[in-house]
């Protein structure tokens, strides 16, 4: 039996889309080895998003080339997308996709071993206006599925490269995301993770269907326990959406709203789409519809010509919106955007210096945010026995807090209720409640 091996470097949506490659792997009669293993197909899906991104899959590459020179190497995902014939001069790549046509892979495989030519796939993103097609009806994480629901974007920040990465924002079909969904729940799953480059720009590009009637269609599926949404824009949150986040009984208190930059003068030069004073209004809408959400963020710091007063409002703005938890990122210049060429870079020694104060800060608010549900009961999914003690299950409330708890294996994926017993950071430690133990602390 042929073998193939993975690596996929970046983001979530990479990491989906190598499942979905896996499952074209597996139709064609494919057993799946390591990527350390020798292999007779090696498959690097890269990404692009930092100048080492790019450089780390390079090395990756090198790697498989080196574990097994006769195999098939075959490159995708955004770094073959923007730098085809970089990746192609590589010597010993013999397959370069970028991010589309990867339906096709085993054609292009079978195709090398009969004519012994390098094939370059790659075509214009900025011209594919349909959503490509990947199933993914199960996955290796056990406990939750993820969903990927739209591709690209038109946002065009000057710090980013990923629209020429990825294309124009397109959705997929309504019925091709509530089939898939209904999938995933039959095959056990309890929470679905929409996921996409943009995601809740989904439906921007459709006639009559928006993102918010998305949720409400994937709300009405029998079985599925959770929904959550992996990242929304601060300009995404419609009045249709906080409608829906409002009434539904699904949906997790905890959304993932980009910051960037607390500052206004930065955002401007961020090409962000809102004004703090935006940004901060949304938040308390959406704290009405959705009382003690969770509010985890990404955050650049250092984004060419931040003075320390603008990093400072920035850091006083996340503390004065509590802000749950923070993805904290020095800027890193990324070659062929508008920020790389900006004048005033910020010294690596003053970034650095910043992140510390951001995550110290980012720190502090977790447990903030974790205190106030001490002693409370909630919903957890186990998705994994805790490193320093095997017989504890780890897993996730729908609020985002991590809690370690005691418990067997039949319970990973399923939905159990845990009482938080000592909040903290980055765990909190709770006990099961059992039938028995649910009626005493009724009744206590």
């Amino acid at each position: 039996m042929a073998t193939v091996a993975f690596h996929t470097l970046g983001c979530k949506v990479n990491y989906y889309e190598t499942e979905a490659i896996w499952q074209i792997f597996k139709e064609a009669g494919y057993e799946k080895v390591d990527f350390e293993q020798v292999a007779d197909v090696y498959v690097i899906n890269t990404c692009t998003v930092t100048n080492t991104g790019d450089r780390k899959s390079r090395q990756v590459i090198r790697r498989a080339i080196r574990r097994n020179p006769d195999a098939v190497i075959c490159v995708t995902g955004c770094y073959a997308q923007t730098s085809p014939k970089e990746v192609m001069a590589i010597e010993g790549v013999d397959i370069v996709i970028g991010t589309q046509g990867r339906s096709k892979i085993i054609d292009y495989i079978e195709q090398y071993r009969r004519e012994r030519e390098p094939i370059n796939a790659v075509g214009n993103i900025m011209k594919t206006r349909t959503f490509e097609e990947l199933d993914v009806p199960t996955f290796s994480e056990r406990t939750r599925a993820y969903l990927k629901i739209q591709e690209g974007c038109n946002n065009f920040c000057t710090f980013c490269i990923i629209p020429w990465a990825r294309g124009l924002l397109r959705s997929r079909k309504p019925e091709n995301v509530l089939n898939q969904a209904r999938k995933l729940v039959a095959s056990g799953y309890k929470e679905i993770v929409l996921t996409g480059i943009h995601t809740a720009g989904y439906g921007e590009d459709l006639e009559d269907y928006s993102f918010a009637q998305l949720l409400w269609d994937l709300e009405q599926i029998e079985g599925l326990e959770r929904l959550r949404i992996s990242s929304i824009e601060a300009s995404q949150i419609t009045d249709d959406v906080i409608n829906v986040l409002q009434r539904s009984s699904k949906i997790c208190r905890h959304l993932h709203i980009p910051l960037q930059a607390g500052d206004d003068t930065v955002l401007k030069r961020m090409r962000r789409k809102y004004t703090t004073a935006e940004f901060k209004a949304k938040i308390e809408e959406v704290r009405q519809a959705l009382p003690n959400f969770a509010l985890t963020s990404d955050v650049i710091v250092g984004f060419p010509g931040e003075t320390e007063e603008q990093f400072m409002n920035t850091y006083h703005f996340i503390r004065d919106l509590r802000f749950a938890e923070l993805h904290v990122f020095p800027y890193s210049p990324r070659t062929g955007t508008p920020a790389a060429r900006m004048k005033d870079q910020v010294d690596p020694d003053v970034k650095q210096e910043r992140v510390q104060r951001l995550i110290a800060l980012s720190v502090q608010l977790s447990k903030e945010y974790a205190s106030q549900f001490e002693g409370q009961i909630l919903g957890v999914i186990p998705e994994q026995h805790y490193e320093q003690n095997p017989d504890l299950l780890v897993g996730y409330t729908d609020n985002y807090l991590r809690v370690v708890f005691k418990g067997d294996d039949s319970l990973m994926g399923q939905l159990v209720k845990v009482q938080i017993d000592r909040a903290g950071y980055p765990y909190n430690l709770g006990s099961m409640i059992t039938p028995s133990t649910e009626q005493r602390v009724n009744t206590a």
